[in-house]
């Protein structure tokens, strides 16, 4: 018994010569991920049983790439059209419904392909090709239909003027019985200037052969195919609009839909804004009621409820807890937790912190390998200085409730007790008890009558012996 759900056989095997790039064509990113990536992703979650992958160029890097997606790889050894790299996937073995798709669609989505495929699948249609009306069919296979059903896919190339005003084109998807493509596919020839065996001809041939052949038509999103660097930026665009409409839809105020860059793995709780200019990337979570201010930057965080993150700040693989505020401009970098209602000021830097509840550093700080104590509050120009002459890192712990004077430098490893003072511009070297007070800077020296009266004066100052 045949296995439920169609095969695809994926074409990825061009250069893609338009993108004037050394990258395989289809591992350019579009919102984040390669756009091989979201296509295979979109039609596995469209039901595909089977993904056979044609590569050709750059195929071990393909391969490194999309392996851990779960599919079959196929090598077109030559690049010969369209029609060869389908026949490269070895159709003979399939059964059932084939879905034939390129890998540059980055704006497929499930439901449509599933749409699609249902279609098909209640039809008694033995081949569709799948087409799409856009405004500007510049450069595209026009669809020419008598009397409603489709008669040829023209080229440009070969179209006459009135054929090139037709506005329906070839998607370059389709949609076959297994038996048919088996059937028709080894009678595509190569009699054409380029010397390439051209899939859009197996619709001619189903035509002259009696099948039941059909044009399907699509929305203008799934027919996008990226060929330049261009058609990339648009794409890419797309998918960032269409994140924030959904998220708009499930109570996210967003400021300004066509200038924020949300990747599709975010996930944002209802009530919370997001500012023009914000980019929020990988599996992050931002909970409810929080507000990112512009030019944020956020990748693999997680973020509670009501937290502010100002402006400029950058966060990557950091947790911060509710109704907590970073910024502006503060820098939280991997395995750095802020508590709940602590506040990160502007211009501070944390690595690797425990940063506890209430806690403040409000300004010019750096904190690295350290646990902060909740309630402390660390003053401006603080730096923990973990990294030593043995090029190894080492910890500063500071208690509960502990007040750091400004321009404190701890040379780590150094513990603080609960509710200690440090004096302001203290090197601390040695651990601290609870709730006493360090000072660790040089005794202030004061000379009088240092500075002549006169600031024309050519005498030296007063104190400090003649030259010899």
């Amino acid at each position: 018994m045949a296995k439920k759900g169609f095969s695809t056989i994926l074409l990825a095997a061009g250069k893609g010569t338009r993108m004037k790039s050394p990258l395989p064509k289809v591992l350019h990113p579009v919102a984040g991920q390669p756009m091989l990536v979201r296509v295979i992703r979109e039609i596995k979650n469209a039901g595909a049983k089977e993904v056979r992958v044609v590569l050709g160029f750059g195929q071990d890097l393909v391969k490194q790439v999309v392996e851990p997606l779960g599919v079959v790889f196929f090598q077109q050894k030559e690049q010969r059209g369209t029609g060869d790299a389908v026949r490269s996937a070895e159709p003979g073995s399939l059964d059932g419904t084939v879905l034939i798709i390129n890998g540059d669609h980055p704006l497929v989505e499930a439901d449509e392909l599933k749409t699609l495929v249902s279609q098909f699948e209640q039809s008694d249609w033995d081949l569709c090709v799948v087409t799409a009306t856009v405004k500007n069919p510049t450069g595209l296979g026009r669809i020419v239909r008598h009397n409603g059903e489709i008669k040829a896919i023209v080229e440009e190339k070969d179209a006459s003027h009135e054929t090139r005003k037709i506005r329906e084109i070839n998607s370059g998807i389709y949609l076959v019985r297994a038996e048919v493509l088996q059937e028709y596919l080894p009678k595509i020839k190569s009699q054409n200037q380029q010397g390439e065996f051209y899939l859009t001809d197996i619709i001619s041939l189903g035509l002259q052969g009696g099948a039941r052949v059909k044009a399907l038509a699509a929305s203008r999103s799934l027919a996008f195919g990226v060929n330049s660097q261009a058609e990339l930026a648009t794409a890419t665009g797309a998918i960032y609009r269409r994140k924030a409409r959904r998220l708009m839809d499930s109570g996210v105020v967003v400021i300004d839909p066509r200038a924020v860059y949300v990747e599709d793995e975010v996930k944002i709780g209802e009530g919370s804004v997001i500012y023009p200019g914000v980019t929020i990337k990988g599996a992050t979570e931002i909970g409810r009621f929080c507000v990112i201010e512009p030019q944020a930057f956020l990748n693999q965080c997680k973020v509670g409820d009501s937290v502010q993150i100002k402006v400029g700040s950058y966060i990557e693989a950091a947790v911060v807890k509710d109704r907590a505020q970073v910024g502006p401009y503060a820098h939280l970098r991997p395995e750095t937790e802020i508590g709940e209602e602590a506040k990160v000021g502007n211009f501070v830097e944390l690595k690797k912190v425990n940063f506890g509840d209430r806690a403040k550093a409000s300004h010019l700080t750096y904190l690295g390998d350290a646990e902060i104590g909740a309630d402390t509050n660390i003053g401006c120009g603080t730096i923990t200085c973990n990294y030593a002459v043995d090029r190894k890192k080492y910890k500063t712990v500071i208690g509960k409730d502990v007040f750091v004077g400004s321009d404190t430098q701890f040379i780590a490893p150094v513990t603080i007790g609960d509710g200690a003072v440090i004096a302001s511009g203290s090197t601390i070297t040695k651990d601290v008890p609870a709730r006493a007070l360090a000072v660790a800077r040089g005794r202030q020296m004061t000379k009088e009558n240092y500075k002549p009266k006169s600031s024309t004066a050519s005498a030296k100052p007063s104190g400090l012996g003649k030259e010899k």
